[in-house]
């Protein structure tokens, strides 16, 4: 099993790192493999609408939102994570996670998801909220830990300095872990995938 842990932060080793890498730790001693991927230090754009997804199979304005396909085909769970600016996640984690999910959708439902914020002070539950949106959207179990998953600090080592948050990332890979074998368990059993329904559009303004 592989879980994916997205690095949001325009840093590529920073206090979002740092908290993905306790979540990591902890996933690898539960006998699961991890990769971090970060979204690099470019602005990334969010969706135009454009369509072009839907005749190229990806996302036509290239960047980490196509470089990151085969990671997350290859995922059994995702951790999306973000550091927190004016009080919401980062903008550029936000246009890679609504161009990731519009184009390529089809890779993410029915996998575990799980979010994790880091600041300096405040911000971090409407950071949460925010990019909770894209994993209840497309079926994607979300993962909970002990508390919010949020670490405080302005550099990994401050990070470090928060046992709360650290421990937090701890429980949330736990429960990442224990989620997936369970899955797994399922599978072995003969529990099929859920199926949803689908073809109902209701328009408000006729």
């Amino acid at each position: 099993m592989n879980v994916l842990l997205i690095n949001g932060s325009p840093h590529k080793e920073g206090c979002t790192y740092h908290a993905l890498c306790e979540v990591a730790k902890t996933l690898n001693a539960a006998g699961i493999e991890t990769t971090i991927y970060h979204i690099g230090p470019a602005p990334v754009g969010g969706c135009v609408g454009c369509g072009g997804c839907a005749k190229a199979g990806h996302c036509v304005f290239g960047g980490p939102v196509v470089d990151v396909l085969p990671l997350v085909e290859k995922a059994d769970g995702i951790v999306f994570g973000a550091p927190v600016h004016y009080a919401t996640a980062a903008g550029s984690m936000l246009g890679f996670m609504h161009r990731l999910a519009y184009s390529a959708g089809r890779y993410l439902r029915h996998k575990p998801a799980a979010i994790v914020t880091s600041a300096r002070r405040a911000g971090t539950t409407t950071a949460i909220e925010a990019m909770e949106k894209i994993p209840q959207f497309y079926e994607m179990p979300l993962v909970s830990s002990t508390y919010w998953p949020m670490v405080h600090g302005t550099s990994g080592d401050q990070v470090a300095l928060d046992e709360e948050g650290c421990q937090i990332m701890r429980n949330l890979g736990t429960n990442m872990a224990w989620l997936l074998k369970c899955i797994e368990a399922g599978k072995a059993a003969g529990v099929e995938v859920p199926t949803a329904e689908g073809g109902k559009r209701t328009n408000f303004i006729r």
